[in-house]
């Protein structure tokens, strides 16, 4: 994975990119966000009261990347920050517990939400976590595939305990939102050099001054779990 590799804090930040964690509670969103973040894992997490976020810097493809990661609890009594925290998301993890068929059948409520809520053009990975739980699996990886693929996401089953798949799972998102945010601007440069418009360039969900996602509905089948 010769692309990725930790951020080097003495150059500036290129691009910001948020990331939001949506799904229902306990299914280890907080967990995966720790393990990312931090490398860490605790046994006794507790659930998220509100709304938390870490940031994580990398280089992309020679590009100093600060993911800004948001965490919010499951619970119906939380969905109230809705708004405030899908806006400006260019990223989502919609995560389930392979263990919890529950969990798996409310995806579409969450993925309904966050479609009501983010921009259209907000990249999304289905990540069913805890895989280290085989015996107890009640999600076929079969359905989540196909769920994944009749709605255009990205899919990787993961494990924050065992630490599986869990930074491929970011870094596949993060590389899939930069590799559309710099197509763009090269576009525009384009424009802008041949005399035509670059007015494409605003930072309205990027958080970098002169660049957004691509316009229109694209395609997120960006990777798939084997």
């Amino acid at each position: 994975m010769s692309n990725f590799q930790q951020g080097n804090y003495n150059n500036k930040i290129d691009y910001v990119f948020k990331i939001v964690l949506i799904g229902d509670s306990a299914v280890g969103k907080s967990q995966l966000l720790a393990r990312f973040a931090r490398d860490e894992f605790s046994l006794d997490s507790k659930a998220t009261i509100g709304v938390e976020f870490q940031t994580k810097t990398l280089v992309i493809h020679h590009k100093n990347v600060k993911a800004q990661i948001w965490d919010t609890a499951g619970q119906e009594r939380y969905r109230a920050v809705t708004s405030a925290y899908y806006r400006g998301a260019v990223g989502a993890m919609l995560v389930y517990d392979i263990t919890k068929r529950q969990s798996f059948d409310n995806v579409a409520r969450w993925l309904e939400e966050l479609r009501g809520h983010a921009d259209k053009n907000i990249i999304i990975m289905l990540v069913g976590n805890k895989s280290d739980l085989e015996t107890l699996r009640a999600v076929p990886t079969e359905d989540a595939k196909e769920f994944a693929e009749k709605e255009g996401l990205c899919f990787m089953e993961t494990s924050a305990l065992e630490s599986t798949n869990v930074e491929l799972a970011f870094l596949t998102v993060l590389t899939e939102i930069y590799r559309i945010v710099s197509k763009k601007a090269l576009t525009a440069n384009d424009e802008s050099e041949s005399g035509g418009s670059s007015s494409l360039l605003k930072a309205t969900n990027i958080v970098v001054p002169g660049q957004e996602p691509e316009s229109g509905r694209r395609s997120y089948n960006c990777c798939t779990s084997s």
